[in-house]
């Protein structure tokens, strides 16, 4: 099992998607599970919901940490449950590649789960802040829609900022994700994080 978290827009998806692909495994992500508002940006095919407007325009930045903290707290029980039972319950199954910023480092570096790996991807939070301004067209959008953006990011942003914070206490394995490197390449760093470490998210040497 390969774990991967991370904060929003740092392509988690992408990445675990290729390494499924290239271990043969199943690839779930916890937004599966339960999702916390999402994006509050429009797109060709999607409209912002009014309650995801209403959050992210009411609430202060450190409402809206705790908001998403307290979504992953109650959350993290099926998450738990899920690795467990994929690691028990049928081992002639494929393996699992679970992604989603719910993998909070302090809960996963706790599992006592065989053959499990676990990695975080992070990105400066200038990349972070220009792929969400390309995603939303921030250029065109109009006042209140940008206003959402940047609250979306100041949270984004105070998120990564308390993992990295959480990964570094915890010598767990971290990943930058930027510096132009395909999915694929970044995938092969994953699996050789996975390969060198002796715990869940502990390789021998740290990083």
């Amino acid at each position: 099992m390969v774990l991967i978290g991370g904060t929003s827009n740092v392509g988690k998806s992408t990445v675990a998607q290729v390494v499924a692909e290239k271990l043969g495994f199943e690839c779930l992500s916890t937004d599966g599970l339960a999702r916390h508002p999402g994006r509050p940006w429009r797109t060709p095919e999607w409209e912002v919901p009014a309650h995801v407007a209403e959050h992210y325009g009411s609430l202060t930045v450190g409402e809206l940490i705790t908001s998403v903290l307290g979504h992953y707290d109650r959350l993290w029980p099926r998450i738990e449950e899920l690795i467990t039972a994929h690691a028990t319950e049928d081992r002639g199954r494929r393996g699992l590649v679970l992604e989603g910023s719910a993998l909070w480092p302090v809960r996963v570096a706790r599992l006592q789960i065989p053959r499990t790996a676990a990695v975080w991807l992070t990105m400066d939070d200038a990349l972070v802040r220009a792929r969400v301004y390309a995603a939303g067209r921030y250029e065109a959008a109009t006042d209140e829609e940008q206003v959402l953006m940047d609250k979306f990011l100041a949270r984004t942003e105070r998120y990564q900022t308390l993992m990295i914070d959480a990964i570094h206490r915890l010598g767990l394995d971290r990943i930058d994700a930027g510096g132009g490197r395909s999915a694929t390449e970044l995938a092969d760093t994953v699996l050789a994080a996975a390969d060198a470490q002796t715990g869940v998210g502990r390789s021998s040497s740290g990083r």
